[in-house]
């Protein structure tokens, strides 16, 4: 058999050149998926997407000059019959060529490199301090200087997770509520846990910390263009990890003063929610609510939890049973169970709305209704 095309090519010279073209059509398919890191959008994301570049191009010089010189030498002497190689010991210019060239690039890359380094972790000076605490599987903000303290969690439509409507566009990369930071000013962010480490991550900064229970870490940000700015956890944190996104909304100053004005009336009024007295209907709805952002990723948005894993509360012995038991399971959780004490994350009245929910609903109708004075009295 030739080994040969009609047209004198070896036979696997036009499979190669296929292999070349799906792969350049696959290329362009995937245009979308970006290869090289962003260029971001603070100043310290910009360094780091220069290093990258600067090294990057080092390392192309470097292997250009390398393989065409292992080339070069391939097929330049691929046919020869009878050379004898050259014989000597040691070549002095040889040995400080490539002793002091290597030394000068990774100084050349290492100067730079430790500019931005320090510059990272310098958090002084901050306009703005927000302390990031990760829980399983949600974000917590609280503005230090402000007052204002919210949940951020995940707001995907659960027809779209379970393929029951088309997916949006951000998909899995939407929360209730996202962070808020003003433009052109430098914002600290004091970074822990609460339960297991997280780590809190959003590509166009340029930057990501774990989040470690028991401690803090810093970085800092500062945006200079007004937007909507995605990440999610960079750490495997358990069953929902994949459902813990990031959105940081970048707003010009007087933008951001309104929103941060709205915020604190909102606590002022879910501050008096705390000594007001709802009806049952009331409870049922907001309680709802809250069981769906809290609640509904273990136990399940129908009350029938995960067997083996988490256990229902449809019928369950304390969505069911005495309300002292489920005030306090719900307020201050179960130790050696996946189960989280709420008291520290949810206020009085969103506590007493989801007791209620659990109690009255999937058919549980047992009538009671927890008001926050309730709960204020159990904490």
């Amino acid at each position: 058999m030739s080994a040969r095309t009609k047209l004198g090519v070896p036979r696997g010279v036009p499979r190669v050149l296929a292999g070349f073209g799906l792969m350049s059509a696959a290329g362009l398919a995937d245009a979308a998926y970006d290869l090289n890191l962003p260029r971001g959008v603070t100043p310290i994301s910009r360094e780091v997407f220069d290093l990258h570049m600067l090294v990057l191009w080092v390392c192309v010089a470097i292997g250009i000059v390398v393989f065409s010189a292992m080339f070069y030498s391939i097929i330049r002497h691929r046919k020869s019959k009878g050379a004898v190689a050259a014989k000597f010991h040691e070549s002095t210019v040889v040995e400080v060529l490539w002793t002091i060239v290597p030394f000068l690039i990774l100084i050349g890359m290492a100067i730079p490199a430790t500019k931005t380094l320090i510059a990272m972790e310098d958090t002084r000076n901050a306009d703005v301090s927000i302390k990031v605490t990760g829980y399983q599987w949600k974000w917590r903000y609280d503005y230090l200087d402000d007052g204002v303290g919210f949940f951020s969690t995940l707001s995907t439509p659960k027809d779209e997770i379970f393929n029951r409507a088309e997916k949006n566009p951000h998909y899995l990369l939407e929360v209730d509520h996202p962070m808020v930071v003003p433009v052109n000013k430098k914002v600290r962010l004091l970074i822990t846990a609460n339960d297991v480490i997280h780590s809190w991550w959003v590509p166009v900064f340029g930057m990501k910390k774990d989040a470690i229970p028991g401690f803090v870490n810093e970085m800092w940000i500062n945006v200079d263009t007004p937007g909507t700015y995605r990440g999610q956890c960079a750490e495997l944190c358990g069953k929902d990890h994949g459902f813990m996104p990031i959105v940081v909304v970048a707003k010009e100053q007087p933008d951001y003063d309104q929103w941060l004005a709205d915020q604190q009336q909102a606590s002022a009024v879910a501050a008096a929610d705390s000594d007001r007295e709802f009806s049952k209907d009331e409870l049922m709805a907001r309680g709802e609510k809250v069981f769906t952002a809290n609640c509904a990723a273990c136990h399940q948005a129908n009350g029938e939890g995960v067997p083996g894993a988490f256990p229902a509360l449809k019928g369950g012995v304390i969505a069911t049973g005495p309300v002292p038991g489920h005030l306090d399971i719900v307020l201050h959780g179960k130790s050696g169970t996946a189960m989280a004490a709420f008291g520290s994350q949810l206020n009085d009245a969103d506590l007493a709305a989801v007791i209620t929910y659990e109690r009255n609903a999937w058919g549980n109708d047992t009538g009671d209704v927890v008001q926050p004075a309730d709960v204020k009295a159990a904490r």
